[in-house]
Order: structure tokens, then C-alpha cells, then sequence
């Protein structure tokens, strides 16, 4: 829509109320609002201030003063607010008038005007399968003298002591199951349903492999800058019809030991003049640009873990046996390897590979730009990706994996790892020198400082009786 046709829509909606929304550095979103009278033609380039300083990771008191400007493409009648209007917006500097360069949104942007300056392509399409876990209840603490969390699902496996129906789900058996063992087909559906409302395009729902409720609602793929949106919307519909229903919705990507986590996994490919760019006669069924592009995103990997799996508790989900990547393997439709060539049909338009390594948490501008950049640097460098591997990788011995790289094992790893490797972000200026640099600092002071500094619960039962 245009600036004219938001307004339109308010006065035809009988809007109220304009919610202006956006997402701070490390992935959450933020939002404020104005009444509908306050919104014109010229909101949309002068904007509305917003204290930088009082979010995370962007700006000193000193300089605090940043404009939000509404973008009117993302504009939508919201679906749980009465009378209310929500558009996503830019983050722009007051003095200079330029994009914030550590406003995540803006990164997705110059990531798409990069790829088109190339001359590679002039779309990157991206098909996001997120997963989330809705719990019933959840309690969690940490102080100096305790520390625990505790999940209520009814139907979790560990409940099946308790007075119920005795239709729980067993352990790593929840993919795909049916009511009434599935509790949660009815709130999907109102998660698919709402976001159509929203604009965005649902490929469908299901149950997805853990107990204890984990769920996985499919996007259609789009264009990068357009699907990180609807990953931004799609977190705000599945928390909020959660919580309508009294639940509790996360995309904390291991919440539950011993089970399956919950990913983002993200399908890549790259299109010019409205022709795909990916089939061709190579393996899987691959172009060479697209063998390329495959071999960037390995290349880099460790790398991109630290946009892709950005917390701590993202690397407690990569480990054997639970349907996430371990090593930097890819493989025609096997899914233990860190890239698969998904088997779907034989239309070039079809054609992708699929990244499995990000997880729920990633902050989706960030993680699809990284990857992206990655894409493109294999492509320019005509890297290769060596011999796929195309058995069950948790199955194999310890020499039959020689030669393989294997996914970082921590945060800290993989910020070590982008801090040695990320000049391939810098071209086209998407991301900058500050904010790779912003990002390894939050992230090394407030989140792996934070976590080694703490006594774990196991920790008591392995370590009290010394």
C-alpha cells in the first residue's frame, strides 16, 4: 500500500489507533501508539522520535534521539487489538537522515540491494519452517539461593501419572499426531487463520515431534525482506492467541531435556528476471550457481551460527539424535546433514536447499542476511562444496566422519568464530564493523557472561555430595 491507501484503510476500518512496531538488536519486538488522528502523509518520512539509549544494544543517552519511520507495505488491521492499525517500521538517524545501520531491518534491506547490485540475481527467496513450543503453564526463577523452571502440558509424556484422559504423547513420537493426543489443532488453526488475516501466506499446520506441545505453523516463501516480516508477525499472532487460550507460547529453541528443540529451518533461492536460478543437471538436481551458493553457506557456518543460533540455550538443541544438524554435511533429503536438498518435484521453480542449522530464536533480518551473504560469497568465489554425505550421520563412527566439520558446540564458539570470519558481511555495507562488533559485545557480556557465572540445577546433583 501507499501512504494514501493506509489512511484509506483507516478510515474504512474505522481505526482508532495506529500501533508503530520494530525490532531491537538482538530479536525482540518493540512497539508504541498513537492515536489515528496523528498519522498523515508525511509520517511516512518524517517519522515519529523514540529514545535510542532505552534499547538494547543501540545508542548512548547522548545520542538517544531516533526517528521510526512507518513503513506502509507492511500495514495491517491487527487482529487482537480493537480499532487498531500495526505497521512495521525503519529505524533512521534524526541528524543524518540515513537507516540505522544496527536496525535489523534495515541489514535485510541492504542485503537485498547488495544481491541485486551483484548482477547474480534480483531476488532471494526465502521459505521459513519455524517450530514453537505452547505450554499450559510455566514457571521459572533464578536467584541467589534458587534456581529452576517448570513446564505444565497436558499433553506432555511426564503427565501421564496425573489424572487424565491417558492420551499423551510419548517422548519424540508428536510428529504429525491427531487430536485428542494433538491438544492444540484448534489454536494452529486459529494461529493459521489470523495470520492470513494478516497478509501472510500459511503453506499449513501440524504437530511437530516433541511432546509437551510443540508445534509448527509453515510460511510461503517470499522474498527476503517481505518473509522476515511475516516471521516478525507470525511470533506476535502464535504468542497472542496463546495467551488469548491461557497458554504460553515460546521460541526458546531447547526448552525440554531429552527432546526434540525447535528450529528455523530456512530454504534458500535465488531467482533473476522472474526465472529461478537453482535447477540444473548437478547434484540433487542443482544448478552450479546454486552448488556455489550451498558451498558459501558451509563455508561460513560457523560463522553464521552466531546470527543463526544466537543463544546459549540454542546449542543445547544441536546434539545427536533429535533431528538437528551436527555436522557440515549436505545430502540430498537427509536431514541429520546441516543443508539438505528437500525431494519435493522436478519444477525448476521448486529447486532450493534448505539451511537446518538456525534455530526459533534467531532474529530472522539477521540470520537470513548472514545467510544470504554467505550464498552470495560462494557464488562470486566459485566455491565448491566437496562430496556430500549421504547417510544417517548419527550412525556413523568417529572415522567415518573424519574430514567433516562439525557444528560449534557454544555461543561463545561461534562468536569467536564470527569475530575471525565475517569480512564476507561487510561487502555492500549490510552489516558494519559496529554492529558485528555490538553484537559479539551483548552478546558475550550479557548472555555467555551471564550463564557461566550461575550454578546450574544438575549441578547440585552431580557435584553436592563431594
Amino acid at each position: 500500500m501507499t501512504p494514501k491507501e493506509v489512511l484509506a484503510l483507516c478510515r474504512r476500518a474505522e481505526i482508532k489507533v495506529v500501533d508503530l512496531r520494530f525490532m531491537d538488536f538482538p530479536g525482540t519486538q518493540k512497539h508504541f501508539t498513537i492515536p489515528a488522528k496523528a498519522l498523515t502523509e508525511d509520517s511516512f518520512t518524517e517519522g515519529f522520535t523514540i529514545n535510542g539509549s532505552s534499547i538494547r544494544g543501540w545508542q548512548s543517552i547522548n545520542e538517544s534521539d531516533m526517528l521510526v519511520i512507518p513503513q506502509p507495505e507492511t500495514a495491517t488491521v491487527d487482529p487482537f487489538l480493537a480499532h487498531t492499525l500495526a505497521m512495521t517500521c525503519n529505524i533512521h538517524d534524526p541528524v543524518t537522515g540515513e537507516s540505522y545501520a544496527k536496525d535489523p531491518r534495515n541489514v535485510a534491506l541492504k542485503a537485498e540491494r547488495y544481491l541485486q547490485s551483484t548482477g547474480i540475481a534480483d531476488v532471494a527467496n526465502f521459505g521459513p519452517a519455524t517450530e514453537f513450543f505452547v505450554f499450559d503453564k510455566v514457571r521459572f526463577d533464578q536467584n541467589e539461593h534458587e534456581g529452576y523452571f517448570h513446564i505444565d502440558s497436558g499433553e506432555g509424556e511426564w503427565t501421564r501419572g496425573q489424572a487424565s484422559g491417558g492420551a499423551q504423547i510419548r517422548r519424540r513420537e508428536g510428529y504429525f499426531q491427531t487430536p485428542p493426543a494433538d491438544t492444540l489443532q484448534d489454536l494452529r488453526t486459529d494461529i493459521m487463520l489470523k495470520l492470513q488475516e494478516c497478509g501472510v501466506e500459511v503453506s499449513g499446520h501440524n504437530h511437530s515431534s516433541a511432546t509437551g506441545g510443540q508445534c509448527s505453523v509453515g510460511l510461503a516463501f517470499g522474498p527476503i525482506l517481505k518473509i522476515a516480516d511475516a516471521l516478525l508477525q507470525y511470533r506476535y499472532v502464535v504468542k497472542n492467541v496463546a495467551a488469548a487460550r491461557g497458554k504460553s507460547a515460546t521460541f526458546m529453541p531447547k526448552p525440554l531435556w531429552n527432546e526434540h528443540g525447535s528450529g528455523l529451518h530456512l530454504n534458500l533461492s535465488l531467482w533473476k528476471g522472474g526465472q529461478p536460478l537453482f535447477a540444473g543437471s548437478g547434484y540433487g538436481g542443482l544448478s552450479d550457481l546454486a552448488l556455489h551458493a550451498l558451498a558459501g553457506v558451509l563455508h561460513h557456518a560457523k560463522a553464521l551460527m552466531a546470527f543463526c543460533c544466537p543463544t546459549t540455550n540454542s546449542y543445547k538443541r544441536l546434539v545427536p539424535g533429535f533431528e538437528a544438524p551436527i555436522n557440515l554435511t549436505y545430502s540430498f533429503r537427509n536431514r541429520s546433514a546441516a543443508i539438505r536438498i528437500p525431494v519435493h518435484n522436478s519444477r525448476p521453480a521448486s529447486k532450493r536447499f534448505e539451511f537446518r542449522c538456525p534455530d526459533a530464536a534467531a532474529n530472522p533480518y539477521l540470520a537470513m542476511s548472514a545467510t544470504l551473504m554467505a550464498a552470495i560469497d560462494g557464488i562470486q568465489r566459485r566455491m565448491e562444496p566437496g562430496l556430500p554425505l549421504d547417510k544417517d550421520i548419527y550412525g556413523l563412527s568417529p572415522e567415518e566422519l573424519k574430514g567433516y566439520e562439525s557444528v560449534p558446540t557454544s555461543l561463545e564458539e561461534s562468536l569467536a568464530a564470527l569475530k575471525a570470519d565475517h569480512e564476507f558481511l561487510l561487502r555492500g555495507d549490510v552489516f558494519t564493523e559496529d554492529v558485528i562488533d555490538t553484537w559479539i559485545w551483548y552478546k558475550q557480556t550479557q548472555e555467555v557472561q551471564s550463564i557461566r557465572e550461575r550454578p546450574h540445577p544438575w549441578e547440585f546433583a552431580m557435584y553436592y555430595d563431594i
